[in-house]
């Protein structure tokens, strides 16, 4: 589908750029440097010496939006093998089961989120293992000060969402010195290589029908996109999908995992917005057209290359059950062998898609000013 969006903003190189005032486009293609820049900065903090205390209890990521996807990545990349319990906290609170035995990292692009600032004040006082990642001269790096807690300075790409890397990697190294995560120094370059080469496919000079990122955004506008992870690796890059989606695009988007989605949401297939109706109902070919839904439902599947058995028969069982019914399917695929190599490539793909969807609509990727009124109106 194609429905409200411009195909000819997305046909060269000018045209995109154009639509794209904030520098969007240049913010994502940002990623690979970011990797190099944030394994840099976070030997310079000196984050090995977390090691020095012993391997902790349990390893908590405090935060929001963009940031709060490095603790995402984190536990997709350390694996359901991890010694230890790894969390995502995105709210004030922290946990009760949190203390002295734990340890903390909080990230925040701007070091100045809210929610990120109270649970990290509130592990500090609980006298949790510490660690901060985020913007250099802020609140978050003076909480590091007082603390006395590893502090990871990152320069921000632009906007929070856009910085994932930056703030991602100093985390995995975190883990990496905990003995918790095996990712070795080549691992982190030839990610970095993988994202260069994504970044190469995608660019905005790549016209529509070679461009992956171009030819599914112009896949998905119009519909309504349900989002699946095949892995805990998928999963997260499906949830990262859908925030982009959200954010770039202004888009909505709905995500799930399998097999969990197949216990739910793909009874979806049979409701209003899939536009064939049910086998059991088949298509009447003298029905009144304008009655069938302006925007249907388009299932993304984000496969990973490590796949549970039953999952990969689910996931092609959904796709085939979702054609039936006139469900549009797009199956986004991991590159790369590594659990790091395999996220980025479809966290990257997934990035240029929401951007180029936002230039096809006519929307700008950048600002997000339902966000800044939230925030206007609760302070």
């Amino acid at each position: 589908m194609t429905a409200g969006a411009d195909p000819s903003r997305l046909e060269d190189a000018e045209a995109a750029e154009a639509a794209d005032p904030g520098g969007m486009l240049r913010q994502v293609a940002s990623s690979a440097a970011q990797v190099r820049e944030a394994q840099r900065a976070a030997a310079e903090a000196g984050v090995a010496a977390l090691a020095g205390d012993g391997r902790p209890r349990a390893v908590v990521v405090a935060g929001m939006g963009g940031s709060g996807v490095a603790g995402d990545v984190l536990a997709a990349v350390c694996g359901a093998g991890c010694a230890v319990p790894v969390f995502t906290v995105r709210g004030h609170r922290l946990p009760g089961w949190v203390g002295a035995a734990d340890l903390v990292i909080a990230v925040s692009c701007s070091g100045t989120t809210e929610e990120t600032l109270e649970v990290a004040a509130e592990a500090a006082r609980r006298g949790c293992r510490l660690m901060f990642v985020g913007a250099a001269e802020s609140p978050l790096a003076d909480l590091a000060a007082r603390s006395r807690g590893v502090f990871v300075p990152v320069r921000s790409a632009g906007q929070p969402r856009s910085t994932l890397w930056g703030l991602t990697i100093p985390v995995l190294l975190a883990a990496r010195a905990l003995r918790l995560a095996d990712v070795p120094d080549a691992v982190l370059e030839s990610t970095a290589a993988l994202l260069e080469d994504v970044a190469h496919r995608c660019r905005p000079s790549s016209e529509p029908f070679v461009n992956p990122a171009k030819r599914i955004a112009l896949d998905l506008a119009g519909d309504v996109p349900l989002v699946w992870g095949s892995s805990a690796v998928a999963g997260a890059a499906a949830y990262r999908l859908c925030c982009q989606l959200n954010e770039n695009a202004k888009y909505p988007a709905v995500f799930g995992e399998v097999p969990e989605a197949g216990h739910n949401q793909l009874m979806a297939f049979d409701g209003v917005f899939a536009r064939g109706g049910s086998p059991s109902d088949p298509d009447d070919f003298f029905r009144d057209r304008a009655e069938d839904p302006e925007h249907g439902l388009h299932l993304v599947l984000v496969r990973d290359v490590e796949e549970h058995p039953e999952v990969r028969r689910r996931c092609e069982a959904s796709a085939a059950m979702a054609r039936d019914r006139g469900v549009a399917v797009t199956e986004v695929r991991a590159e790369g062998e590594h659990p790091l190599e395999r996220i980025a490539t479809l966290i990257a793909l997934a990035d240029y898609v929401t951007v180029y969807l936002a230039i096809a609509l006519g929307v700008d990727p950048t600002p997000v000013p339902a966000i800044d009124e939230l925030k206007a109106r609760i302070t």
